[in-house]
């Protein structure tokens, strides 16, 4: 909203560009703790989003600001909600609403990291999936910012415990996203119950026709801000990726550690619960790794990133915002251990390598299913990634080898040592009649340890038959068919919600999306029935996404995610759909007339995202 004194400029409408021009965060209008805060966390120059939107935000006007993910929007509202906040008044001030859990405690995070000068804030994170006791114990205490989920927030308007009347900050973070998972009512929900003379703050990396429509009947003459997005990657940084099932990522990234000759690697994945479980098993494997995520605290990230520069550990696994601003010349890799979903935050992680004019190397994993948004990624930054093969058995004993002689060169170059250990070789030789071969074998065995050197030869595939080969009467009988199953790299999963708990498809996907951190293209058909429904979801869904969604419940009741097997199962699972054998057969069905099928009934609600 225009505040009085702060009358509209003429061009409503401002490019900025990509590159900053050089103001600092003072010169945009910040002031005092704000400023102290940003310069406890490093922040020197503001980016081409904060420069362009703090100065109007601070002014009092709304704001439509087009940016990626990865170009600093959060501090680009954050920072002036903060800077007029009024700290006395314990009532929700500013609301945030962010299309996914993930997203929603991310911008929590940035906040208090930006609060952190201004004791008494208290902000706030509102998402499906955590208990309703901690979110309303806060809201009973007080609290000046509240971000959440839309759903999350109906939810509390519905039940009377969140007072948006004192309203005086709206944001909406990845507009676009909301409304592709399904979220338009509920936002034009929540708009319907703020106040009319708020300041609203809309971000999308988009500009569709229903992001247009939510800008002019709810903002105020907003001033619209593009930042052109600088997507083109750096020329010294080889980039390739892997196709691999999500099954297999964790042993094709052992065989890459294995054969790349890396300096130290950033491995990025999705979720903060990801780093910690796969820095776990790549230390189980031998290797030097540590996680950081938004949940490190400072002080040890601090302490992370010292051990990662001074080489007293090699890898590092991390998400996109734990590895902000990270900047440490060792890095010669980066793997993609989940590929990003957009263009911007790639261009970001592969930035970590190659630095102050040395090479580096890119390396992403991609699912099957995923190929698509490969193709997307190589588009937007104009550069082709070339597809890479599994190290085999062999390329890893190679390696291996090599290796070895490498630990024997080095040994028998301490002279001193290697005099002492031939007198003993020579003792054992001439008292137990062994050949010298035999005893540095035995001495290599001793080395070694339990382990093995070199990896078992991988068992040979049967051949398929081929057609070709089998006569006109050697065609395999045909068993029963079964029902068509789901897309390729999809499988269908079953929730024990349906028609009869009201549920809706966008529901459906606005609870898997927050709670298990899935994304729009991760969802396939959904066929809603009496008490269950079908989703198309990937197959190669992950333990950790299953271990997140297990207590997800949807309208109030778990869902109970599992394997459509297309047999019964409890809770009456199949009794709401008749089994192919207790279905008439096709000439008993009633026909009507010229032979059409006169069966009453509808056919089960589908939809495809």
């Amino acid at each position: 909203m225009t505040s009085p004194e702060s009358p509209a400029p003429d061009d409503a409408s401002r490019e900025a560009q990509t590159e900053p021009t050089g103001p600092t965060f003072a010169d945009l209008g910040l002031d005092g703790a704000v400023l102290q805060a940003l310069d406890d966390v490093g922040y020197e120059t503001p980016s081409a989003i904060q420069a362009a939107t703090i100065p109007p935000l601070l002014a009092g006007r709304d704001v439509v600001g087009l940016a990626q993910t990865g170009t600093g929007k959060t501090a680009a509202f954050a920072l002036p909600i903060l800077a007029r906040l009024d700290v006395a008044r314990a009532v929700p001030q500013a609301l945030v609403l962010a299309p996914t859990r993930e997203l929603a405690l991310q911008v929590c995070e940035a906040f208090e990291k930006y609060a952190s000068r201004m004791p008494g804030v208290h902000v706030l994170p509102v998402y499906g999936g955590q208990g309703y006791g901690v979110q309303l114990s806060a809201l009973r205490r007080g609290v000046h910012i509240v971000v959440g989920t839309p759903g999350r927030v109906i939810d509390h308007l519905d039940k009377g415990t969140l007072d948006l009347s004192e309203l005086t900050h709206l944001v909406l973070d990845e507009a676009d996203e909301m409304l592709k998972m399904g979220f338009a009512e509920d936002v034009e929900t929540i708009l319907a119950e703020t106040p009319a003379d708020k300041q609203v703050a809309l971000f999308s990396a988009t500009m569709p026709a229903a992001i247009r429509r939510i800008s002019q009947q709810h903002l105020n003459v907003p001033e619209e801000i593009t930042v052109k997005a600088k997507t083109q990657t750096s020329a010294n940084i080889t980039q390739r990726y892997l196709v691999v099932s999500y099954a297999q990522k964790v042993d094709a990234l052992t065989r890459i550690l294995e054969v790349e000759n890396f300096e130290a690697m950033i491995i990025f994945v999705r979720t903060k619960n990801a780093t910690e479980d796969l820095a776990e098993k790549l230390r189980a494997r031998g290797y030097s790794a540590a996680a950081i995520s938004g949940d490190v605290a400072q002080a040890q990230r601090e302490r992370t990133v010292g051990q990662l520069k001074s080489g007293a550990l090699d890898i590092l696994v991390a998400t996109d915002v734990a590895a902000r601003g990270l900047d440490v010349d060792r890095i010669s890799h980066v793997l993609n251990f989940d590929i990003p979903t957009d263009s911007e935050p790639y261009v970001h992680r592969i930035g970590r390598t190659g630095r102050a004019g040395r090479t580096g190397d890119a390396i992403s994993f991609v699912t099957p299913r995923e190929r698509g948004l490969l193709r997307r990624i190589e588009k937007a930054t104009r550069q082709p990634m070339t597809e890479m093969q599994l190290p085999s058995v062999e390329d890893v004993n190679v390696t291996r080898l090599a290796r070895f002689d490498d630990r024997i060169t080095a040994a028998l170059e301490q002279s001193d040592r290697i005099s002492a250990f031939r007198d003993i070789v020579g003792h054992y030789v001439r008292h137990h009649d062994v050949p010298e071969a035999d005893v540095a074998a035995a001495l290599a065995v001793v080395a070694q340890g339990d382990s093995h050197l070199l990896l078992e030869p991988e068992p040979e595939r049967p051949a398929r038959r081929e057609r070709a080969d089998r006569g006109d009467g050697d065609r395999p009988e045909r068993g029963p068919r079964t029902r068509r199953g789901p897309g390729v790299g999809m499988a269908t999963y079953r929730i024990a919600v349906g028609k009869k708990h009201r549920v809706e498809p966008r529901q459906i996907v606005g609870a898997l999306a927050n709670e298990g951190g899935l994304q729009r293209d991760d969802f396939g058909a959904i066929n809603i029935f009496p008490g269950f429904s079908l989703v198309e979801l990937p197959e190669d869904l992950g333990a950790d996404v299953q271990d997140r969604l297990a207590d997800t419940r949807i309208s109030g009741k778990l869902i109970e995610l599992r394997l459509d097997t297309g047999a019964p199962g409890h809770g009456g699972a199949r009794g709401d759909r008749p089994r192919r054998d207790d279905r008439p057969r096709r000439d008993d069905r009633p026909r009507g007339k010229g032979g059409h099928d006169d069966r009453p009934g509808r056919k089960p609600r589908h939809k495809k995202y």
